[in-house]
């Protein structure tokens, strides 16, 4: 398990609360838990703006910025109420930023960015990324990822991270000097490694397994939640029609027209209010598309553990090789078929000058190879030391955060249920009075 005093985040504190509400309860659950960062700084996504400009090939397009702002907390706790310091950028920052952190901190389950153009949304809501209820969900999306990172024991203390916050001008190219990009590992190479690994760690293979199952649960249960709004929407707009069929009706009755236009209006109310119910639905189903992402971010340590873990078993296989040959070398024995060996045979054996300098050659791979399996096998160890932690870190979080989250939708559910039944409690308190 991870030590006692591994940081746990919040989504949800309370669960009668509203998304807006939530979204307070967050940052404030986040402070009173998270690291040095969070204790020195508020941060927040304040804003989002639609803008137009040029692209790098020099032609026009339209894209959003998101205001960040951040203040230090202890002026905000003296009630002085200053202005905070704020700075503008793109999602393609927040992009760079997180592909920094995943090169840079491998070991550890980075936060995932809210989704770039929207998923599993039923057919009423539009999928249009410029859309002004997409993006504000994505800017709340986007103050949720720069709080988890500013709350995780290691990336929270990052020096880009922190510039990233604070210094608009120039940050790009501070992110470029540090090499990051030469170091992140190809997908091919992985791959290779995901099939060559002889001994992969038991753990890594089952969490990996786990992130799959992960990923596809929670698709299944976003595709099932749209299909269930597609359904309601349709299931309380209908009611309208009992609205105008009502309203209707109480134009030809005299004793029974004003209980029937009530209880019309009462129609009218309720099937408009579907509108307020899926957008709040839609601030829930963020917070599982987040551990959608998130299952992917799981993966990601795991293929990393693998490429480490075929990493040394590269350097033991090839200083074993070596190891064989010097042992070769020095009997005049060939213990297996090689082109070396056939040479031999074919063109006689090497003179005394030749196999000695050959030796000493070897000697030298030898013990180069010796420090790389060494080094190779410290990599693999902290690796997995430091990535377990933090996996362990994770579960914790995403245990409470989804059982709250959960929790949270369901109530959402029973209070839709209970304003059902008091519609048509007052529609029937209409009709008794006719």
């Amino acid at each position: 398990m991870a030590d006692s005093g591994s940081e746990d985040i919040a989504v949800i504190g309370n669960t009668d609360l509203t998304p807006s509400e939530s979204e307070n309860n967050l940052k404030n659950t986040m402070v009173e838990k998270g690291t040095s960062l969070l204790k020195k700084m508020e941060i927040s996504v304040a804003e989002a703006e639609k803008r137009t400009g040029k692209n790098a090939v020099n032609m026009q397009e339209t894209y959003t910025v998101y205001l960040i702002e951040t203040r230090p907390v202890d002026a905000a706790s003296e009630e002085t109420n200053p202005v905070p310091d704020s700075l503008w950028r793109r999602y393609s920052e927040f992009e760079l930023l997180r592909n920094y952190l995943l090169v840079t901190y491998p070991f550890a389950v980075v936060p995932p960015l809210p989704e770039k153009r929207a998923e599993f949304v039923w057919h009423k809501l539009s999928a249009d990324n410029m859309d002004p209820d997409f993006v504000e969900r994505r800017r709340v999306g986007l103050e949720n990822f720069l709080l988890r990172v500013a709350s995780h024991p290691a990336l929270s203390s990052d020096k880009i991270f922190y510039l990233f916050l604070t210094e608009e001008n120039g940050w790009k190219e501070t992110v470029f000097e540090t090499g990051f990009q030469a170091k992140a590992d190809s997908r091919l190479k992985a791959l290779n490694a995901t099939f060559r690994v002889k001994n992969p760690d038991k753990r890594f293979v089952e969490m990996k397994h786990y992130g799959d199952e992960l990923q596809s649960v929670i698709s299944q249960l976003l595709r099932v939640r749209a299909r269930a709004a597609d359904r309601l929407y349709g299931v309380y707009k209908v009611h309208g029609n009992y609205g105008r069929v009502f309203s209707e009706w109480s134009a030809i009755e005299k004793e029974m027209g004003d209980g029937l236009q009530s209880a019309g209006h009462h129609m009218d109310a309720y099937a408009a209010s579907v509108d307020d119910i899926l957008e709040e639905e839609e601030h829930y189903a963020d917070q599982l598309k987040e551990y959608l992402f998130y299952s992917d971010a799981l993966r990601t340590v795991c293929r990393k553990h693998e490429l480490t873990q075929y990493e040394l078993e590269m350097a033991v296989q090839d200083l074993t090789s070596k190891k064989q040959q010097r042992e070769e070398l020095a009997t005049g024995t060939i213990r297996t078929f090689s082109l070396k060996g056939m040479t031999s045979k074919l063109f006689g054996q090497e003179t005394p000058e030749q196999r000695e300098a050959k030796l000493k050659m070897l000697e030298t791979q030898i013990e180069e190879g010796e420090e790389l399996v060494k080094e190779r096998n410290s990599e693999c160890d902290e690796f997995v030391k430091s990535a377990w932690v933090d996996i362990e870190r994770f579960k914790e979080q995403k245990d409470h955060d989804l059982r709250e989250s959960l929790i949270s939708y369901a109530i959402m559910q029973i209070s839709m249920c209970k304003k059902g039944i008091q519609v048509w409690n007052n529609a029937k308190e209409c009709f008794n009075k006719m």
